[in-house]
């Protein structure tokens, strides 16, 4: 997996309840997704375009277990790189197929708004604007391989361990 996208950045401990808050909770998983950092970043889901990059600071999805990292895939973000990401957010993110790996001195090497490199093959990370390269923590192959194929039930059923999903009619 690899992406090339614009960087939104944010600070250290973003909680899950900014991620998603409250009052979406409840909402479909397409509607949740306009309301995605809604508390700290007003609007920000109408400027976000499919592909781009979110940088963290420490301790990314902090909090509950509400499925926060499947909102920010169906938000059509590329990936997640952060300085540290909360165990229980970093599991979901595997689960619901939405990319994300730790990296020191991630947030001093980026600005909001520039274009980073991530290649989750060879955990590189790189600043378009000043050449600045990073190498990622890597990732277990099963981990990465639930990432790849879109999350867990994704995966259970390409191979064929669960009935895909049908139409409802």
């Amino acid at each position: 997996m690899k992406f090339e996208a614009r960087v939104w950045k944010f600070p250290d401990n973003i909680n899950t309840d900014l991620i998603l808050p409250n009052r979406a909770f409840y909402l479909t998983p397409e509607e949740q997704v306009k309301f995605v950092f809604s508390a700290n970043r007003p609007g920000w889901t109408d400027l976000v375009k499919p592909g781009d990059i979110l940088i963290g600071g420490r301790n990314f999805g902090m909090g509950s277990s509400r499925p926060a990292a499947r909102s920010l895939r169906n938000l059509k973000l590329g990936c997640l790189v952060a300085e540290s990401i909360n165990g229980l957010f970093f599991r979901n993110s595997v689960n619901f197929g939405f990319p994300a790996i730790e990296c020191a001195g991630i947030e001093a090497a980026f600005n909001e708004g520039d274009i980073a490199e991530v290649s989750f093959e060879d955990y590189t990370v790189r600043n378009q604007r000043t050449g600045t390269a990073l190498k990622a923590s890597p990732l277990p192959d099963a981990l990465r391989k639930l990432m790849q194929a879109g999350g867990l039930f994704q995966l259970l059923e390409t191979e064929g361990y669960v009935a895909p999903k049908t139409a409802a009619k």
